[in-house]
C-alpha cells in the first residue's frame, strides 16, 4: 500500500472508534439480550428442535436455577448410555450416532452396516477436488476445508435442490468427505512446508470412519485404542443443541433457503473462531506452559498458587482465564468431559504418559478452587470437553493444526441434521432477529459545507 492509502485506512479506523461505542447500561434499560443470553446466563429461547438437548441445571419452583450433573441427549437418547454400550461392545459408534442424528432412529445391525459402507463409498474425492486441495494457497486447514466445501457445489448436479431426499444425500456425502479433505489438506501442507513426500491414501472399505481418517492421515502409525478414542471424540462432538454458535449459524443461513454448501461453509467459519472451535488449542497451549512453569507436578500447593496467579491476570496470557474450565450450560459436570477423561487415562497408560494425565487431573480440580477463591462462587464451574480433548489428540499423535478441523469433522453431522430440520419442519420462515438503533438523528450537511 502507498503511504496515502495507509494513512486513509488509519484515519478511517480512528474515526470508527467513536461510532462503535454503545452505553452498556442501554442493554439492561431496553431489555436487550446481549449475546442472546438472559441475565442468569441461560440462552434466549429462539427455536424448537428434536435433535439435541444440553442439560446443566433445572428450574425449581421459585424460578431459580438448580445446578445438576450435566446430561447430553441425541434424539432423546442419553449420550452416556450410547457411549457405554459402544465401549462395552468394543466397536466404533460414530456411524450409529450419525445415522441416529440424521434419520431420528437407531439403526438395526443391517442398516448400520449398510450406512457404514455408504459412508466409505462416499469418502473418496473427485480427482479435481484432490488436485485443488494440493494447489490451494494458505496454511489454515479450516480455511481450506471451507473453500473445498464451496467447491463441491460445482460438482453437484443439483446443488440448490432443498428437497428432503437431496438434503439427505448431501448430508451423507459431506459427512463422508470431511475426513478425506482434512487428511489430504494436512498432508499437503506438510509436503509443502517440510518437503516430505505427499501421501494420498485412499479409504478402506473395512475400516470405520475414525480408522479411515487415521489411516489417511498417519498411515499405519496408530493403535486400536487410538481408533476407539478418536471415535469417542467424534461421538461426543457430533451434536450439541441448536444454540451453539456454529449450529445456529447453519440454521440462520439455512432459513434463507441457500444451498447446503454455502450454509455449511458459514458454519465452518463460525467454528474456526478461537472462542468456539479453537478452544481446545488454547487449552493445549496452556498445558504446555504449565508443564514448564510448575516444577513439581505432584505439588498441589505449587499448582494452586500458580493457577490463582493466572486468575488474577498475573501469569500466563493476562486474560484471567483458565481455558477448559466452565461452560455456558453445564454446571456440576460436562458429560462429554467425564466420558473423555476415562478414555484419556487408558490412552495415557498405553502411551506411558500417566504422570502427565495425573498432572492435568490435578489442574482440573485445583483450577476450579482457584477461580472460586479469586472470583467467588457465583457460578458453578466444571471442566468442559476441551479440557481433555487437546491432550487426547496429542496422545494419539495428531498435530495441533487439525484440532479444530476434527471438531468440524464430527459436528458436520449435527449441522446437517439441524439444517434439514430447519428447512423441512420449521415452515421455512427466515430467521430475522431485531436490533434497536440507538444513534441520534442528525441533519445531513452537504460536502462543500463540512
Amino acid at each position: 500500500m502507498t503511504d496515502k492509502t495507509e494513512y486513509l485506512i488509519y484515519k478511517l479506523s480512528d474515526q470508527m472508534k467513536g461510532c462503535i461505542k454503545i452505553d452498556a447500561d442501554l442493554f439492561r434499560k431496553m431489555d436487550v439480550k446481549r449475546g442472546l443470553r438472559n441475565e442468569d446466563g441461560t440462552g434466549v429461547l429462539v427455536g424448537l428442535t428434536n435433535i439435541g438437548n444440553v442439560v446443566g441445571y433445572e428450574r425449581v419452583a421459585d424460578g431459580s436455577l438448580l445446578p445438576i450433573e450435566g446430561k447430553l441427549y441425541f434424539r432423546g437418547y442419553e449420550i452416556a448410555e450410547i457411549v457405554n454400550a459402544v465401549l462395552a461392545e468394543k466397536r466404533c459408534g460414530f456411524e450409529e450416532v450419525a445415522y441416529l442424528l440424521l434419520s431420528g432412529s437407531l439403526p438395526d445391525a443391517e442398516e448400520l452396516e449398510q450406512f457404514r459402507s455408504l459412508l466409505v463409498r462416499n469418502m473418496p474425492l473427485m480427482p479435481k477436488t484432490t488436485l485443488n486441495i494440493v494447489e490451494l494457497e494458505g496454511n489454515d486447514i479450516m480455511n481450506i476445508l471451507a473453500r473445498s466445501v464451496l467447491e463441491l457445489y460445482t460438482y453437484d448436479a443439483t446443488p440448490d435442490d432443498i428437497s428432503r431426499d437431496n438434503l439427505m444425500r448431501q448430508s451423507v456425502e459431506l459427512t463422508a468427505k470431511f475426513p478425506t479433505i482434512i487428511a489430504y489438506a494436512y498432508n499437503m501442507l506438510r509436503h509443502k512446508s517440510l518437503g516430505r513426500s505427499l501421501h494420498i491414501r485412499h479409504p478402506k472399505e473395512e475400516y470405520s470412519l475414525a480408522e479411515n481418517f487415521l489411516y489417511m492421515l498417519l498411515g499405519t502409525h496408530y493403535t486400536p485404542l487410538d481408533v476407539q478414542t478418536l471415535d469417542l471424540l467424534l461421538i461426543l462432538q457430533a451434536e450439541h443443541g441448536g444454540g451453539n454458535n456454529s449450529t445456529f449459524t447453519v440454521r440462520v443461513t439455512s432459513s434463507t433457503c441457500t444451498d447446503t454448501y454455502s450454509s455449511i461453509a458459514a458454519g465452518i467459519g463460525s467454528l474456526k473462531g478461537p472462542k468456539h472451535g479453537g478452544a481446545n488449542i488454547r487449552v493445549h497451549k496452556m498445558f504446555q506452559h504449565l508443564k514448564q512453569k510448575i516444577s513439581h507436578w505432584d505439588d498441589e500447593e505449587e499448582i494452586y498458587h500458580y493457577l490463582c496467579r493466572i486468575v488474577k491476570k498475573e501469569a500466563y496470557d493476562g486474560t484471567g482465564l483458565i481455558y477448559g474450565i466452565g461452560h455456558a450450560v453445564y454446571t456440576l459436570s460436562d458429560p462429554r468431559a467425564v466420558l473423555l477423561k476415562q478414555m484419556a487415562r487408558k490412552l495415557a497408560e498405553e502411551k506411558g504418559r500417566l504422570e502427565e494425565f495425573e498432572f492435568i487431573e490435578r489442574i482440573e480440580r485445583l483450577a476450579i478452587q482457584a477461580v472460586y477463591a479469586v472470583k467467588g462462587e457465583g457460578k458453578k464451574l466444571c471442566a468442559n470437553v476441551d479440557f481433555y480433548s487437546g491432550f487426547v489428540y496429542d496422545l494419539i499423535g495428531l498435530p495441533i493444526e487439525i484440532y479444530t478441523p476434527l471438531f468440524a469433522m464430527a459436528r458436520i453431522v449435527g449441522w446437517c441434521a439441524h439444517r434439514n430440520e430447519e428447512l423441512c419442519f420449521n415452515g421455512r420462515r427466515i430467521i430475522r432477529p431485531a436490533y434497536r438503533c440507538v444513534a441520534e438523528p442528525r441533519p445531513y450537511v452537504p460536502v462543500k459545507e463540512r
